[in-house]
């Protein structure tokens, strides 16, 4: 096996889709987070959330979807672009305004798929239903709606103060796929708390549903967040470099190889973070766990042999 292959990349599955290279393009709107409102949000998440790379909200959708498009146009030459609403919590706004900013983000040129960040608790069907809309009566092809999960340990996603369990994020899965959506989670694979079982739980929760890509993140520590005094108070801890790769390799054996990995490490700009990759770049880190695969005949989907009534194998090889 080649070492590119020893997972299956999300470059590679948009490739398969269209044919070519396709461009996320970030867009930046003035929402916030449920989260936010009830309580303090989760233990993780910076005021300014993590559209690190978007454009100012009181941009309108059009502008920024074009300033970006031009950009990277040029510099990659690219044709096909998504369009893709990362920060906070994408549905949480009343539904005629969520349909305004989908409508207008349809009719920029060139844009084939709509992208939605959003939670677990905020997926309801008149939301999929204006989308679905939108899918039949435009040029977009594909909706493709982003669920943080981070972990399938519900201590865990208490202790974070996430504001959903794994029941919410099943739920929304489910009701997601009645509408031939793709759908990506997204997974923190060392959250304090949380050990090698709850990575590889995490995968097989993954690979029994209709999920098609995934964002694996190592955990950073964003500056002026309840994690991040928590971490300077020395009362949390987090895992080593290796502990995380070993965490990242099982998960990946375990995952289902039909879907698409779109993130193995985190990225935040240096200034905004006092913790992040064991100060190593994301590159650096990606060599080093493709090297281990290799050297270990690693590769994604290996120890999938969990599903579809396993256990009456063991009847089979007595025949």
């Amino acid at each position: 096996m080649d070492i590119d292959e020893r997972y299956y990349p999300y470059s590679k599955y948009l490739k398969k889709r269209y044919g070519e290279k396709v461009y996320k393009l970030p867009v930046n709107l003035p929402v916030t987070c449920p989260n936010r409102i009830s309580g303090a949000g989760c233990s993780f998440c910076a005021e300014t959330g993590t559209g690190f790379e978007a454009m100012d909200s009181a941009v309108s959708v059009t502008e920024q979807l074009m300033s970006t498009r031009k950009y990277i146009e040029k510099r990659y030459h690219a044709h096909k672009f998504i369009a893709y609403f990362q920060n906070y919590t994408n549905t949480f706004m009343p539904l005629d305004i969520f349909q305004k900013y989908m409508l207008e983000a349809s009719k920029v040129p060139d844009i084939v798929e709509i992208a939605i960040s959003t939670r677990p608790d905020c997926i309801r069907e008149d939301y999929l239903d204006v989308l679905n809309r939108i899918r039949e009566t435009t040029g977009i092809q594909i909706v493709n709606i982003e669920l943080g999960l981070q972990t399938v340990n519900y201590h865990t996603l208490k202790r974070i103060s996430r504001g959903h369990t794994l029941a919410e994020y099943i739920d929304a899965v489910l009701r997601i796929s009645r509408y031939g959506y793709d759908i990506c989670t997204h997974v923190i694979l060392n959250l304090p708390g949380d050990e090698m079982d709850d990575s590889i739980e995490t995968a097989k929760i993954l690979s029994a549903l209709p999920v098609q890509i995934v964002k694996a993140h190592s955990l950073y520590i964003a500056k002026d967040t309840r994690l991040c005094d928590d971490y300077e108070n020395g009362t949390i801890s987090l895992c080593e470099k290796e502990e995380y790769l070993n965490r990242l390799i099982a998960f990946l054996e375990h995952l289902n190889p039909d879907i698409a990995v779109e993130r193995l490490f985190s990225r935040i700009p240096e200034k905004d973070a006092v913790f992040c990759n064991w100060n190593t770049s994301w590159w650096k880190l990606r060599d080093e766990l493709l090297l281990r695969m290799e050297e270990q005949n690693s590769f994604q989907g290996k120890k999938l042999n969990y599903l579809d009534g396993a256990a009456l194998r063991l009847l089979d090889n007595k025949e």
